[in-house]
Order: C-alpha cells, then structure tokens, then sequence
C-alpha cells in the first residue's frame, strides 16, 4: 500500500489516555501494508469499531447531521442571498399580492438562523465529540511538520507527486482551506449578516447590541453589504472545491470520502 496513515495534524492524533492517541512511531515509519492494516485497526479497536476493510469510525452522528443541514442552510442562503443583492424585476400588479421579495428575504433569515444556531452547537461539539470534530477549529501553523504535508497535499492535487497518503481525519490542506475559507468565512458572515439585519430590528434589539459596533468599522451600510456579498463568493468558491476534492479523492486517492459524512465510516480501499 502507497503512502502512510499519516495523523491529522502532523504530530500524531490529539488526545491521549482517551482511546484516541498518537500511532506508535514505528507505524509512521513503516509504509508496509500491515502496518497500514495494524495502524487502522488499532484506531478502530480505541473507537470501538471494527476494523473490517480497514475501516475507521471518524465523524460522529452530530457532525455528520451538522453537515448536511449547514449545507442546505448555505444553499438558501446563497440563492437568497444573490437575489437580495440582484433584485429580480418588479412583479405586475399589486406588491401585497406578489410578495416574492418578502419570501426571499423570509427564507434568507430562516436559514441565517439556522446557520447560526448550528455554528454554535458545532463548536460545542468541537469540545464534547471526538478529536477529530475539533479540527476545523484549529490549525497547527507552528509545525514544520505539517507544511511539508500541505506541500505533499499541493502537489497530489496539482497531479505531481505519484502516491497520495492516506489520512483518517481531513488532509493538512482540506484543514487549512476548512479553517480559512469555511470557519472563518462562516463567523464572518454571521456577523455581518446580523449587523445588516439589526438596521431593520433596531437599535434597541438584542442584533443591534451584539453586532451593531460592526458599523464602527464600517460606517458605510454599503460597505457592510459589499463585504458580505464577497463573503457569500468566498463561500460559493469553496464549496465548489469541497465537491470536487471530495469526489475526487473518493476515486483516485481510494478512500472513501463522500460516504464517510453519511455513514461516519473511512474505509481504506487498498
């Protein structure tokens, strides 16, 4: 077998003394199949799950049922979110009987509530679940270590190097972009997004008083707007690339990927 259960962050998985902890070195050394076939069971044996087809229980009920509301919440609130900032033409006849842009609006802060409330349960799961439900949270920037794997990763992707490796948890580059261009993506557009809907509750709302000193930054409403907007491209991009290299990996790296945030299982194909 081609590469190595590399742990998630470079320097073994986090945690100790829970089930969870670092492979012995000897494992990471070892890019023999049965070390592979070891390494895998013995994480699964810690998970209590079996190590059937070198599979690995990875994402926990709660992730998985995050992910895949968040990403309806994203599609509403993209789709919504392009028409508020591109109207569609006016409607014939009375407004009262076409209320179109009421609904897209309406639909728009459903699911920016719905965004937000997941977010939050999410970081508190980063705490409660797993080590591996912490890692879009964090990235470990100080480790050479984990640079030499975003490079390897930079290269797999560009289709130069020859092998992939083989993580249980998100490569160190799916970390990097998740962190960057989802996190924090994400708790900015939170912000934003209620500092622009308090200029309709009011300054005595609760949005107003939590996110009204966005306007201290950007005094400008249509500034607050602009950047918003760009939010919602920086997000859409991403997606885009989620896709793709999670089906991709499914295929080439032979790794399940795609079934893993509907099962909660990896599977090793090799």
């Amino acid at each position: 077998m081609p590469g190595l259960l590399h742990p998630c962050d470079g320097a073994g998985w986090p945690g100790n003394g829970n089930g969870q902890g670092p492979l012995a070195e000897e494992a990471l050394l070892d890019k023999s199949p049965q070390a592979l076939t070891a390494a895998v069971a013995a994480v699964a044996v810690r998970s209590g799950r079996r190590a059937e087809r070198g599979v690995v229980y990875v994402y926990e009920a709660p992730v998985r049922l995050w992910h895949w509301i968040n990403a309806a919440a994203i599609l509403v609130l993209g789709l919504s979110g392009y028409f508020i900032g591109s109207a569609i033409p006016t409607m014939p006849g009375e407004a009262s009987d076409n209320f179109l842009f009421g609904y897209i609006r309406f639909a728009h802060f459903f699911a920016g509530y719905v965004l937000t409330l997941g977010f939050l349960l999410r970081i508190y799961w980063a705490f409660m679940g797993n080590p591996h439900a912490k890692q879009i949270f964090y990235v470990p920037l100080w480790r050479k270590s984990y640079w030499r794997e975003v490079w390897h990763e930079i290269r797999w992707y560009a289709f130069v190097a020859a092998e992939p490796k083989k993580y249980v948890a998100h490569n160190p580059l799916a970390q990097l972009a998740m962190f960057f261009m989802f996190t924090l993506a994400i708790a900015f557009m939170i912000i934003t997004g209620f500092a622009l809907y308090a200029q309709g509750t009011g300054n005595d709302s609760w949005q107003y008083k939590l996110f009204g000193w966005v306007f201290s930054i950007w005094p400008n409403s249509q500034d607050v707007h602009t950047w918003h907007h760009l939010g919602l491209w920086m997000i859409v991009t991403f997606a885009l690339i989620h896709i793709y290299t999670a089906v991709r990996e499914d295929i080439v790296s032979r790794q399940s990927i795609v079934s893993s945030i509907i099962s909660g299982e990896r599977e090793f194909r090799d």
